[in-house]
């Protein structure tokens, strides 16, 4: 069984073992391919059984001129950057990792909007310039400081990652209300669930954990921005074409949302000309949320699990059956 890893570095830049893997059969480890369609993409896949990529693409293209692939896994949950559709035609499964960084994800959520309320980062950069030790007063401020208690907290997107969220909100006193297509009754011991607009109209802080579908792209738009409150705080990381870029830029700069924390944005790596980097108030960090080594250790460890069970004739975590 012959397998090819085509984007490994993200997942395992070497803090991890590809032990696990190699015991499965002969395989052949890039750190990095390409993030668009291209040629080399197919040259590395050969006549492999088995293409693993997180973020490179595997299309029609592809798909046709390597007539040995037989599986196609994600070391992610995402795999719009495949077309499944076409592998299905051909018979190829597809499968992801669905649950691996709920926690993490959660928790780096909430820790974007910690820095937006207390400038952790700016503050710690002062003290070591000299700012503290040369100050006529004991402390000082550069921004002012948010307290969250019982602030309202809306979540659009209420699943295990909208969930886990909420339970930190919730410890903090804060009033959690959300937004979800399908409600849970997990979800309403943690969340009073409303409609869009309401969801808008209340929240002093808007975070977004729903997957981008048709339905919720561009959901954070100038029209709902319109909607929210003056002075509403946005975090998201989750998708970055769940916000419409230059509508969120706007809105920070006339100060109608007052902060945005970012984990994603529309095209990553982020484009110079992305206006969000000059917006006011806006914390962007590099699609890191789901990057801790216990994290990744589970994506190693589901993926092993789907490509043996693949092998076994028991494929699960099949995104395009």
């Amino acid at each position: 069984m012959k397998i090819v890893v085509l984007d490994g570095y993200t997942e395992n830049p070497g803090d991890l073992s590809w032990e696990a893997l190699e015991q499965i059969g002969e395989v052949t480890i890039y750190d990095r391919t390409s993030y668009v369609d291209d040629p080399i993409i197919a040259e590395r896949i050969g006549n492999a059984d088995i293409a693993i990529t997180n973020k490179t693409p595997i299309t029609k293209e592809t798909i046709d001129k390597c007539p040995n692939l037989k599986l196609i896994a994600f070391l992610a949950t995402g795999y719009n950057v495949a077309d499944y559709n076409y592998a299905k035609v051909k018979g190829i499964p597809v499968v992801n990792v669905p649950t691996y960084g709920t926690q993490i994800v959660g928790q780096y959520a909430v820790g974007l909007l910690f820095e937006i309320c207390s400038h952790y980062g700016h503050h710690d950069q002062t003290v070591k310039n000299g700012k503290w030790e040369n100050n006529q007063d004991w402390c000082y401020w550069d921004f002012p400081m948010i307290e969250l208690y019982g602030k309202t907290a809306g979540i659009i997107g209420l699943g295990r990652i909208g969930q886990a969220t909420a339970k930190i909100l919730k410890s903090m006193d804060m009033n959690v209300i959300a937004y979800d297509a399908h409600q849970s009754e997990s979800g309403k011991e943690l969340a009073e669930y409303v409609n869009l607009d309401t969801l808008f109209q209340k929240s002093d802080v808007i975070f977004l954990h729903c997957p981008l579908f048709p339905e919720t792209e561009g959901i954070i738009n100038k029209e709902n921005i319109r909607k929210m409150k003056d002075g509403v705080i946005v975090i998201n990381n989750s998708r970055g074409q769940l916000v419409v870029e230059q509508d969120l830029a706007d809105a920070l700069n006339s100060g109608k949302v007052y902060a945005a924390g970012l984990d994603v944005v529309s095209t990553e790596p982020i484009k110079g000309n992305n206006p969000l980097l000059k917006a006011k108030n806006c914390v962007i960090t590099p699609h890191i949320s789901w990057a801790a080594q216990a994290s990744r250790q589970r994506i190693m460890d589901i993926t092993v699990a789907n490509i043996q069970a693949f092998i076994d004739g028991k494929a699960t975590n099949v995104v395009n059956k």
